[in-house]
């Protein structure tokens, strides 16, 4: 796909994998719309990445249907349609054991890792058949095929969006729109609660994910990688 004045939404792109994605297709000359649901980092973010390209955003918390609609239309309006869709928007609660975790936490990750990506993914659809095309993008993670202790509610919605994801892409094909789940391991962000760090180098940096994003979007059109998965090189022993 030449990426020259291709439309990319991405959500959750005010830093980490997000920003990087953003940043990565501005500098190939796509118009990209971000969102994210703080408004001042939102700003922040625009204002940075607006150096690399035409951007554009909204504030939007992707649990929501009717936020997540508008900001696809929104999206349409400034640049005329929707060609990419990268759904990055996600948290993580980890720590907790199904016990300790409260119905609350619970249904948060599911709204926004798994909910999140349905309304995204519902409403660009239209869009993309109108452009004759596109490609949507779910970032998932290994944590969707492994699970681990006090990671329930980040497995649930990740294995779920793998599923998801691969039923997508089984409806839409025909339609000329690809799908692909990327699940990475660990990536130097601030998932988690946690904050990226030079302790970490030997994680996966957003660069890396960005850089899979790229490569995906330039495979022969009849090639279609439906899943991959990019793990750290070179973890500690």
């Amino acid at each position: 796909m030449n990426l020259e004045n291709k439309i990319a939404v991405v959500t959750g792109a005010t830093k980490g994998i997000g920003y990087a994605v953003a940043e990565s297709l501005l500098k190939r000359g796509a118009k990209v719309f971000i969102c994210a649901r703080d408004k001042a980092e939102l700003k922040g973010a625009l204002e940075k990445l607006s150096a690399s390209g035409a951007v554009d955003g909204e504030v939007c918390d992707v649990r929501s249907e009717e936020q997540t609609r508008a900001m696809l239309d929104a999206a349409a309006r400034a640049f005329g349609g929707v060609d990419i869709l990268v759904n990055n928007a996600g948290i993580g609660i980890v720590g907790k054991t199904v016990e300790d975790m409260s119905g609350d936490e619970f249904r948060q990750t599911l709204e926004t890792n798994l909910f999140g990506v349905f309304y995204a993914c519902h409403y660009a659809v239209p869009l993309m058949k109108k452009r004759g095309g596109g490609y949507i993008i779910n970032i998932s993670s290994l944590a969707g095929q492994n699970a681990h202790p006090k990671m329930a509610a980040y497995n649930a919605s990740k294995f779920g969006l793998n599923g998801f994801s691969e039923a997508l892409m089984q409806e839409v094909r025909t339609d000329n729109i690809k799908v692909t789940a990327i699940c990475p391991g660990s990536v130097n962000t601030y998932f988690g609660g946690g904050k990226p760090s030079k302790e970490q180098a030997w994680q996966l940096q957003p660069e890396d994910i960005a850089q899979t994003i790229l490569d995906l979007l330039n495979q022969n059109p009849r090639s279609l990688p439906s899943k991959i998965e990019i793990r750290p090189s070179n973890p500690p022993k």
